[in-house]
């Protein structure tokens, strides 16, 4: 389990430059990100670094930040490696809120950051199952 860092943010020109600029002046670097939007605001969602210095400085600096566990899941970087690793969570019924990539890999496996409903649960099916996942000090450091 990972912590992720979301960010809402007016749309406007230059507000995404500005979060990176505040983490990348603090020393802390993003290893993943989504963003989505409407038509007044979006919502950036980071995997970095640095997570409880991210929350601090961002706040610091008047943004509106939440922190979320998210879980890492090691999908293997082939095709349909993404597919079987769904159907799995679906016949435990582990209900997917959303989820995006992330920028290294490990072990040569690709990395997705899934955010599920309830995250034990998740976790102790990919045991079970021999889903590999990454703990958080890991995915900090690729």
């Amino acid at each position: 389990m990972a912590k992720q860092i979301s960010v809402f943010l007016e749309n406007k020109a230059g507000r995404l430059a500005h979060v990176t600029r505040v983490l990348g002046d603090a020393g802390i670097n993003i290893r993943a990100l989504s963003i989505a939007d409407t038509s007044d605001f979006g919502i950036l969602r980071l995997i970095v670094s640095d997570p409880d210095k991210a929350y601090k400085v961002l706040k610091e600096a008047g943004f509106t930040v939440s922190e979320t566990e998210v879980i890492a899941v090691q999908v293997p970087d082939a095709p349909g490696g993404l597919a079987s690793v769904l159907e799995q969570m679906s016949e435990e019924n582990l209900n997917i809120e959303y989820l995006y990539a992330f920028l290294g890999t490990s072990e040569n496996d690709a990395l997705v950051i899934f955010k599920v409903e309830d995250i034990e649960k998740a976790r102790k099916a990919f045991i079970e199952r021999g889903i590999k996942f990454l703990d958080e000090t890991r995915l900090y450091q690729l």
